[in-house]
């Protein structure tokens, strides 16, 4: 008996073959699979010896890959080399670094005597940055501590200095040498020392060092656990399917690469046009779908809506020569083909996240050069569609870096989610790294977990081919914005996307930031409302009606209108307190027909009750 998850959609002639896994499997078995035609990532020599040269190469880099964490050594070593060789070459700027370092002593040197002379705290001499936390104790005000502090903080000024502003070095390898030279000066920061730190030290004389004690048992639990491949601590008490990613629903359709899920409706009417989420599939989906609290899916049917969502399979070495073709092929498009056999000709309101965006927008720019017009509207939530401004995940991405790249994956399958969240954690090392460990082992504090941080350990991981296309066509080539990305072997164009757009960008977003998420006003050729919230990439999208302390800005920019710079778009944005949620279930709504009775639950002639329920099985593929 086929699997009713399997049923075939009206229009997925070019779906790929579905798997036909039982109702419940943890880990479905991959079915035989033809990739689709493209062009390989990188051309291969026919040439024998030429192919061998290059497989010995790459072997070897990828194994040198496991001892750099997948930095290039040759990148960081060219970019290190552009900075010298160009300030070697510039007695003008070593001049000033010589005189601003002179400078900077003298302020100290009388910063210590006025210290010395009031016997107690004399007046800074500089001040950390406004996101910098680690220093807001008041024993980092008391000497000698307040020494350090300045000593740190003048020394970090210096390299900022020495890093930017040389003349002859590339912007982008002038970004990259002043993140590195942070990154390096971070791991020397007072705060760091539990010999410097005020903070610490008055902790441990109070407890009589019961915090160090606390602190190196949550060390060797956490070491454990990452050498056994067991989830961070506490992450057992979020269980998906029980109390996070729990709204009712049923898996209607199944491929090797997604699965479908409809949610149950929660009013008596909904309106006409479905809702379909497309999560990245750089993580689990049901970051829209936590807790009964603050799940989107949830709120979305209580509004009166009926919500669809994928879910990725989490690919492995099998999966390697998955393309970004396949998953716009099983993705979106499979999975609307699926929602109109289900709901029938209503149009489709979609809605893709940070990477699901960027996908939704090269599906939406592909039907409209086809004349489709099976799209209500498109959402994206921190979804970038021009990388010219990706923010800090841009700093490395160069043809060396990304080559080194590819032979790593090209030996393992895939890019595991330890490479990829060491990654992220890098970007945000005071916040994700060296907060975290003062806290946790000098300190002894262990956060308490949050369905947020539960669903940031389930990771995932990406194929070598696609994450290959990925980095190459968007981050490096910026092919989408500039209307040179292939679809079926020709480019589509987003100036010819004319339906309705409501972007979200976050104002602290390291991994899609918000002015770059902006840029869709200048792509397309629609009416584009843009909101802007507080948060950061994944706070700032699950932020429910009555989180505290949420706010936004929102804006319509009609298609035939001047464009706005951002800067200008946010001065002239309305300001509006509370969750940017309920403004887009409105923006929705005025693009809804009146209520209707709710579809049923799956495919015509299928049995729902023979449905597998959500979220499914691919959640659960470690």
């Amino acid at each position: 008996m086929s699997d009713p998850a399997n049923a075939k959609p009206a229009r997925s002639a070019r779906a790929a073959p579905a798997a036909s896994a039982p109702a419940g499997d943890v880990a479905p078995p991959a079915p035989e699979f033809a990739p689709l035609p493209g062009p390989a990532p990188r051309s291969e020599p026919a040439d024998g010896a030429e192919q061998t040269a290059l497989m010995a190469d790459r072997a070897f880099r990828a194994g040198l890959a496991r001892l750099t964490g997948g930095l290039s050594p040759a990148a960081m070593a060219a970019i290190w080399s552009d900075w010298a060789v160009h300030l070697a070459a510039s007695p003008g700027k070593q001049a000033l670094l010589a005189h601003k370092a002179g400078r900077k002593l003298l302020r100290f040197q009388r910063f210590a005597l006025s210290c010395a002379l009031t016997g107690g705290e004399g007046e800074a001499c500089i001040a950390p940055l406004p996101q910098d936390r680690r220093f807001a104790h008041e024993g980092w005000r008391k000497p000698p501590f307040n020494l350090m502090q300045q000593a740190f903080l003048l020394t970090q000024q210096w390299w900022w200095n020495a890093t930017t502003g040389v003349r002859g070095v590339s912007k982008a390898n002038e970004r990259a040498l002043e993140f590195g030279a942070r990154q390096a000066l971070d791991v020397f920061s007072p705060a760091n020392n539990p010999l410097t730190n005020p903070e610490v030290l008055e902790r441990t004389m109070r407890e009589g060092g019961a915090n160090l004690v606390r602190g190196a048992a949550n060390f060797w639990d956490d070491w454990a656990r990452m050498v056994s491949g067991r989830p961070p601590a506490g992450v057992e008490a979020f269980r998906v399917g029980e109390n996070i990613a729990c709204t009712p629903g049923k898996v209607v359709y199944r491929n090797r690469l997604i699965e479908l899920v409809q949610y149950a409706p929660a009013t008596d009417k909904v309106r006409p046009e479905p809702v379909l989420l497309i999560p990245a599939w750089i993580m689990k989906g049901y970051i829209l779908d936590l807790s009964p609290h603050n799940s989107m899916v949830r709120w979305l049917t209580e509004q009166g809506f009926t919500v669809f969502m994928i879910y990725w399979r989490n690919p492995g070495p099998e999966d390697r020569d998955l393309s970004m073709e396949d998953y716009r092929l099983m993705g979106p498009m499979a999975a609307l083909d699926a929602v109109q056999t289900i709901v029938g000709p209503a149009k489709v309101h979609a809605a893709g996240y940070c990477l699901g965006g960027t996908l939704l927008a090269i599906a939406a720019a592909a039907m409209a050069r086809e004349g489709d017009d099976r799209l209500a509207s498109i959402t994206f939530f921190a979804g970038q569609t021009d990388f010219s401004e990706a923010g800090e995940l841009l700093l490395f991405i160069n043809e060396s870096q990304v080559s080194f790249l590819e032979d790593m994956m090209w030996e393992q399958g895939v890019l595991s989610a330890g490479q990829m969240s060491g990654a992220f954690q890098i970007l945000r090392s005071n916040d994700l790294i060296w907060s975290r460990m003062m806290r946790e082992y000098l300190m002894g504090e262990r956060a308490p977990m949050t369905d947020l941080m539960a669903w940031n350990a389930d990771g995932t991981r990406m194929p070598y081919r696609m994450h290959s296309e990925y980095l190459r066509k968007l981050f490096l080539n910026n092919e989408l914005a500039q209307g040179k990305f292939e679809v079926e072997g020709r480019p589509v164009w987003l100036r010819d996307v004319r339906t309705p757009i409501f972007a979200l960008g976050t104002e602290t977003d390291h991994v899609a930031p918000w002015r770059s998420v902006y840029k869709i006003h200048n792509l397309a050729d629609a009416d584009v409302t843009f909101a802007l919230t507080n948060g950061g990439h994944n706070a700032g999208v699950v932020s429910e009606p009555g989180h505290p302390r949420r706010r936004h800005r929102i804006r319509t920019t009609h298609h035939d209108a001047r464009r706005l710079d951002p800067d200008a778009w946010m001065a002239a944005a309305e300001l509006r307190e509370g969750s940017w949620w309920p403004s887009w279930a409105a923006w929705l709504a005025d693009l809804s027909g009146a209520p209707v009775d709710p579809p049923r639950m799956g495919a015509p002639g299928v049995d729902p009750d023979a449905l597998p329920d959500a979220p499914g099985s691919y959640v659960h593929m470690k």
